[in-house]
């Protein structure tokens, strides 16, 4: 459910969001339009501002179709991201409801999926995947300041703003973000981007999100994940538990040094060896000349990346594995 929910919810009292890109906006001062997309439990429509004109997305979600667990979890996830303020965490409006529907308007993010937008790229170098990277981690470290873990992260949750910027990403589906206050213990994840602690079932906190970055990261610069189920899901869980992976030079020539061992620190078994967010952003990665890396086509990465984004759309979207009372496959194909 909390996955189908997706983006963000947010309550205010008093003080309203990003007063610099849209005035506050109440439900009930917006004329719903067209739809822009639907799921299992919600429509997103998009809504327009009566007075100002300014354009949202409102999620609508049927009532008649949720269970109490998925009304509980979609009031934590209001908690969550109630705490949460950062210009590349999809933005919250307002939040109401009616007998009928519950109202989450959000702002309009209509750039689609960053990994989509790469796939049509001509020229893709490594300062460009290293510049996406820190904005990821800068999220996080916003995130994990706070002590919240988003436990999703994939390539479906990274967005963008508009079709004209291809750096204005935006993190959406806070679903399945919790407070790690104490060593959390559900299930969690996506099969690919899921933590070996998590598989093992053992206690985890806010590292299992750096280990879902360096899967990213790696998906960035290799164009295809270190971790698939080709073999099936119980052999990619065994790699994942063992931290088995490879750098195909056959794709990984033409990617520095620096980088390489920038994913190798996230992709660590033992979580208390993953740095953190900000320890992540002084990686030595991060101070290599920028020209350099500007000038490293990834013209192969792009290739693949386009195969591999047509399997993972094929697939329909791999669905959340977890929550707490929907664990049972994950623990199933991990004995």
């Amino acid at each position: 459910m909390g996955a189908e929910l997706s983006a963000c919810f947010l309550c205010f009292e008093g003080e309203t969001p990003y007063a610099d890109s849209h005035r506050y906006t109440r439900f009930e001062d917006l004329q719903l339009d067209k739809e822009l997309g639907h799921g299992a439990f919600s429509t997103v429509r998009l809504a327009i501002n009566r007075v100002n004109k300014d354009k949202f997305a409102v999620k609508v979600v049927h009532k008649n179709k949720l269970k109490k667990s998925d009304v509980d979890a979609l009031h934590v996830e209001v908690g969550i991201i109630s705490k949460l303020s950062h210009p590349h965490v999809v933005k919250y409006f307002d939040f109401t409801q009616d007998r009928s529907h519950y109202y989450i308007v959000l702002e309009v993010v209509a750039g689609g999926e960053l990994f989509d937008r790469i796939v049509q790229r001509v020229y893709y170098s490594e300062k460009e995947a290293r510049d996406l990277v820190w904005v990821l981690l800068d999220v996080l470290h916003h995130l994990h300041g706070k002590r919240i873990a988003h436990r999703d992260l994939k390539p479906e949750n990274l967005l963008l703003k508009s079709a004209h910027n291809d750096h204005d990403i935006k993190l959406a589906d806070f679903g399945f973000a919790t407070e790690a206050k104490k060593p959390l213990r559900e299930l969690c994840g996506t099969p690919a981007y899921v933590a070996p602690e998590i598989i093992k079932e053992k206690p985890y906190g806010l590292e299992v999100d750096m280990w879902s970055c360096g899967v990213i990261v790696f998906i960035l610069l290799g164009g295809y994940p270190p971790f698939d189920d080709s073999d099936g899901v119980n052999a990619m869980y065994a790699c994942i538990k063992a931290g088995k992976f490879t750098f195909d030079e056959r794709f990984w020539a033409n990617v520095s040094q620096e980088a390489k061992a920038f994913i190798k620190s996230l992709l660590q078994v033992d979580p208390s060896k993953r740095p953190s967010a900000a320890a992540a952003m002084n990686h030595d990665w991060f101070t290599k000349h920028a020209m350099e890396l500007s000038t490293t086509d990834l013209k192969t990465t792009i290739e693949n990346m386009k195969q591999w984004n047509a399997r993972r759309k094929l697939k329909g979207g791999v669905k959340a594995i977890m929550a707490a009372n929907r664990a049972a496959n994950i623990t199933k194909n991990s004995s």
